[in-house]
């Protein structure tokens, strides 16, 4: 993780990842921090931002907003500071399904999910590997272990 504070990430289902990127890069004003086959992941500074676009058929992802969301996530920059977080949100009563030492969205992470009234998937993570197969940052066409969490 670049950044000492956390940030928000926000995951997007996409149908055509690369108008996307484009799209995006465009937007903010900076390339992909990694790509992976149907996959691309922003660090953005201003706003700090965690952009990450996940590419689903288009049948799936449909047009306009509806089926853009993938989840939502905070990006922290310590294990200490997820494991703080998530007790405090159990704390309060809410049902936390923690994961540590996992590789999802090609890093490896330790990391807690939960989920909104409505079912919206939330994840509070640190990264603790950004590249755990050595690939940044572009990846190699027949990798795909790790790809994402929904």
């Amino acid at each position: 993780m670049t950044t000492t504070s956390s940030r928000v990430q926000l995951a997007l289902s996409v149908a055509d990842l690369e108008a996307s990127v484009a799209f995006y890069s465009t937007m903010f004003g900076v390339a992909p921090h990694k790509r992976r086959p149907g996959y691309a992941n922003f660090e953005v500074a201003d706003p700090p931002l965690k952009l990450v676009l996940i590419e689903v058929p288009a049948e799936e992802r449909g047009t306009g907003p509806q089926g853009a969301l993938n989840h939502l996530g905070v990006e922290v920059p310590t294990t200490d500071r997820v494991v703080a977080e998530l007790s405090r949100i159990e704390g309060a009563g809410l049902t936390v399904d923690r994961e540590d030492d996992t590789v999802c969205c090609y890093a490896r992470q330790d990391k807690g999910w939960i989920h909104d009234p409505a079912g919206t998937p939330w994840e509070y993570y640190t990264i603790t590997d950004d590249d755990p197969q050595g690939l940044l940052p572009m990846a190699d066409a027949s990798t795909d272990a790790g790809a994402c969490c929904t």
